[in-house]
C-alpha cells in the first residue's frame, strides 16, 4: 500500500510541474563587502612592542646633528636603490625604496632641511622587546694592531681566511657572503658532513699549515677582541696596513667571556668592561685559555681593499660611519633604518653619565646582536675608540622611524567607515526585540540576503481504484 502511494504522489507532482509556470527567480544580489576589509600588516616584528610617537615626544630629537644622519642614511640608500627584485619579506621590507628616492634628488647642505626631511618622510614609533620598557645597547669598534706577515717567535698567533672544507647548506662554497647564524659543516670527500672545528681545536692547530694564516699577531687575546669586532687593521714593521673584514664562521653560537667572568664572581656586573677582561687575562695566561675556548664561537677573515682613511665595512657593504652607524638584528631587521636612541652612557668616563640622544642607522650585523631593541654603536678605530665601546652595556629607548607609507595612523584612515544605521522610519517599519531580555535570542550576522523559500505545490489527492484483498490462511 505505501509503495502505491509513493507512486501515486510522484505523479502527482509531475502534473503540477508540467502544467504550472514556475515563478520568476528574483536576480541575484551581489554580496555586500564586509566593513572591515582584510588588509596585510605594515610590519610584524616577532617579539616586539610598539607605540606611536610624535616628534614632540621624542625625547632630544631637535637637539641631534640632523644632516650627519642624513648624510649616513643616504649612503644606505646607494645599495638600497640598486636593488632589483622582490622585497625582504621582513619588517619594513621594500619601504625605504621611496624615502631613498627621495634622498637621491635632494641636495641637503644644513641641519634644519635634514631634519625636515626626516620629519617628512618618516613616522616615529617607539619599539622594545615584548614586555620590557627599554632596548639595549652595547659599542664596538675597529682594533688596530701589530702584526707580521709571517711567523716569527713574537708574532705567532695565526690570523685564518676562510678553509675551503667549510660548508653550509644552500651556499655555494666560494661564497662571498655566508651567514653569521646556523649551522656550519666541515666536507669530508664529496657527501660527508660534520660539525666543523670549534675555537679549542682550531687553536690547537686543526687547520694549521694549509696556507691559510693571512697574518700572525703577538696575543690570542687580540686575535679574540678582533674577532668579536669583526673586522681589524694590522700594522706591519714595514709601515704598510691591511684591512681585515669578517668573512665567514664556524657554526657554534657566541658565548660572552665577560658573562662567563661574572658568573665565576671573577669581575662584578657593575664594572665589566672589555679592559677589565684584557687585563684579567694578561694576568691568568692559562685561564685566559680556558676562558677563550668558553667560547667555541671562531671567524674568519678576508682582506679589504681599503686605505687607513676608510672606516670598516658593515655587513651591508658600504664603509661604517662612526658615531652614527649601528649594527642590528637582521633576522628582524633591515639595512638603511633610522633608529633614534636616547639615554644616558659614559662616554666621557666610566662613571660619567652623559646625555646621548643621536638618529643612527641600521648598516651592519652581528651573532650577538638579538632582539628588536638591541644595537651595537660602532665609534671608530683605535684604542680610545676600543676603551669608549668596552664600556657600553646600558638600556636606552628606542624609536624606530617607520616610511610614511607604513606609517598606522595614515593606514586606518584608508579603512572603510562602517554603514550608517537605519532612519528611525525604518526602524518602526521593523521593529526588533530586545536580545538582552530573550535569553534564547541568538545574534545572527548576515553577509548576504537569504532567498525565500519557494511555495509548496497543493497537491490534490489522486483516488485509486479499490482493489478486492485475496485473504490467505496464516502459516502455522
Amino acid at each position: 500500500m505505501l509503495s502505491s502511494f509513493s507512486l501515486g504522489a510522484e505523479a502527482a507532482r509531475r502534473h503540477y510541474r508540467s502544467h504550472h509556470h514556475r515563478l520568476p527567480e528574483a536576480a541575484a544580489i551581489p554580496p555586500r563587502p564586509l566593513p572591515y576589509p582584510q588588509l596585510p600588516l605594515p610590519f610584524e616584528i616577532p617579539g616586539a612592542q610598539y607605540l606611536p610617537l610624535t616628534w614632540a615626544d621624542v625625547k632630544g630629537w631637535s637637539d641631534d646633528d640632523h644632516l650627519a644622519a642624513y648624510k649616513t642614511f643616504r649612503a644606505s640608500c646607494r645599495p638600497i636603490n640598486a636593488q632589483t627584485g622582490a622585497p625582504e619579506p621582513k619588517a619594513l621590507g621594500g619601504s625605504l625604496s621611496e624615502p631613498c628616492r627621495v634622498a637621491k634628488t635632494l641636495d641637503v647642505t644644513d641641519d634644519s632641511k635634514a631634519k625636515a626631511f626626516f620629519e617628512e618622510n618618516f613616522s616615529p614609533l617607539r619599539i622594545s622587546r615584548l614586555g620590557e620598557p627599554d632596548g639595549f645597547v652595547t659599542g664596538y669598534y675597529e682594533p688596530v694592531l701589530e702584526g707580521s706577515r709571517t711567523q716569527t717567535e713574537v708574532y705567532n698567533v695565526p690570523v685564518y681566511r676562510r678553509p675551503s672544507n667549510l660548508f653550509v647548506r644552500g651556499f655555494n662554497q666560494a661564497s662571498v657572503s655566508l651567514p653569521n647564524k646556523g649551522p656550519v659543516y666541515r666536507k669530508i670527500g664529496r657527501r660527508k658532513l660534520v660539525p666543523y672545528y670549534d675555537r679549542g681545536e682550531i687553536e690547537d692547530g686543526k687547520i694549521a699549515g694549509r696556507g691559510l694564516e693571512i697574518a700572525w699577531l703577538k696575543d690570542p687575546t687580540d686575535l679574540l677582541f678582533a674577532q668579536i669586532q669583526g673586522s681589524a687593521r694590522i700594522k706591519f714593521d714595514d709601515g704598510t696596513t691591511i684591512r681585515l673584514n669578517y668573512d665567514s664562521y664556524n657554526g657554534y653560537p657566541y658565548t660572552a667571556v665577560g658573562r662567563v667572568l661574572i658568573e665565576r664572581g671573577i669581575i662584578p656586573k657593575e664594572e665589566m668592561s672589555m679592559q677589565k677582561i684584557r687585563e684579567w687575562m694578561a694576568q691568568n695566561p692559562d685561564g685566559a685559555k680556558e676562558l677563550r675556548r668558553q667560547n667555541r664561537s671562531y671567524i674568519f677573515f678576508h682582506e679589504v681593499n681599503l686605505s687607513d682613511k676608510d672606516e670598516a665595512v658593515g655587513a651591508q657593504g658600504i664603509p661604517l660611519t662612526a658615531g652614527r652607524s649601528i649594527a642590528v638584528d637582521k633576522s628582524l631587521h633591515v639595512y638603511g633604518t633610522p633608529f633614534f636612541i636616547e639615554g644616558e652612557l659614559p662616554i666621557e668616563s666610566d662613571r660619567a653619565k652623559t646625555p646621548f640622544h643621536r638618529l643612527m642607522i641600521a648598516q651592519d650585523t652581528g651573532s650577538a646582536i638579538i632582539g628588536p631593541a638591541r644595537a651595537d654603536l660602532y665609534f671608530g678605530a683605535g684604542a680610545e675608540a676600543g676603551r669608549l665601546s668596552g664600556r657600553l652595556r646600558h638600556p636606552m629607548h628606542f624609536v624606530m622611524l617607520v616610511p610614511k607609507s607604513l606609517d598606522p595612523n595614515l593606514r586606518a584612515a584608508r579603512l572603510p567607515v562602517p554603514d550608517p544605521r537605519p532612519s528611525e522610519k525604518i526602524a518602526k517599519l521593523f521593529p526588533q526585540g530586545d536580545p538582552a531580555k530573550d535569553p534564547k535570542a541568538e545574534t545572527v550576522a548576515i553577509a548576504g540576503p537569504v532567498p525565500l523559500p519557494a511555495p509548496r505545490p497543493v497537491i490534490e489527492p489522486v483516488r485509486e481504484p479499490r482493489r478486492h484483498m485475496k485473504t490467505r490462511s496464516r502459516q502455522q
